[in-house]
């Protein structure tokens, strides 16, 4: 069982709201970063999502892509990602998810990624722009170092779709709560709900539900949807107002245990 399956196993057992929590590497540096990760797993994050910076994404809103365009500006690379990943990992408890567009990766070879991810202590990679049914060589790659292939669910996936992602996918799914780009928002989507739903239908790997959470409210409103929430761009803004003359582990680490409660 991997570190993933063994911490969603850990909050059913507990009946608890996991909470994974998302930040830009190299934002505002690498150094920054690794005490960011550090702080947020001190802190009592279930999940902690390393985003790779990348020139043209898809689905980032604008509090993410200004992070990734000032993580790229000082330098950061999916080499840089990966050799902090692996100077921390073990003085982190939970799990590691390197979340990713499809580029990076192919650009430097999916079998070197593979064997770098494995040697730094990466669980899980969820490649935004890889749908499951082109994900098998990823999910063979991946599986065959150890590594949980992750997929993204969305309120227009099929359930054809769903159905091959939790077939493929180890770990849990990560469900987007609403259509259109990342960032927080006042409320929930009603769509969170129905996604659930149909998730649940098809399938028992765990769900996490992200897209908009910025709250205790929403954490726990998400609870009893699926097994964590999670959260990117309000934790992202939070690193932001920071910057490189605060302290923005510390920060970090106070935001997430409020939304913990």
């Amino acid at each position: 069982m991997s570190r993933i399956s063994e911490r969603f196993a850990r909050l059913r057992r507990d009946r608890r709201t996991g909470l994974v929590t998302y930040i830009t590497a190299g934002d505002p540096s690498m150094a920054h970063s690794a005490a960011i990760l550090k702080s947020l797993d001190a802190a009592g994050a279930d999940v902690l999502e390393v985003g790779v910076p990348f020139s043209d994404p898809l689905a980032d809103g604008p509090v993410i892509q200004r992070a990734t365009e000032r993580a790229l500006a000082a330098g950061a690379t999916l080499d840089g990602v990966l050799e902090m990943v692996a100077s921390i990992r073990h003085d982190l408890t939970a799990p590691v998810v390197l979340f990713s567009y499809a580029n990076p990766i192919v650009r430097m070879g999916l079998e070197r990624f593979t064997a770098r991810a494995a040697q730094a202590g990466v669980d899980g990679v969820l490649t935004l722009d890889v749908p499951p049914e082109e994900g098998g060589d990823w999910h063979r790659a991946l599986s065959g170092a150890g590594i949980d292939t992750i997929f993204l669910l969305s309120p227009t996936t099929s359930t054809e779709r769903m159905r091959k992602a939790a077939q493929l996918g180890r770990g849990f799914l990560y469900g987007i709560s609403r259509l259109g780009v990342t960032g927080a928002r006042a409320d929930i989507s009603d769509s969170a709900a129905e996604l659930a739903r149909r998730v649940r239908e098809v399938t028992d790997l765990p769900l996490a539900l992200g897209f908009g959470v910025s709250t205790p409210e929403h954490v726990q409103s998400l609870g009893r949807m699926a097994d964590a929430a999670v959260v990117g761009s309000a934790l992202v803004q939070v690193i932001a107002d920071q910057g490189t003359e605060g302290d923005p582990a510390a920060a970090a680490a106070t935001y997430v245990r409020w939304l913990r409660g």
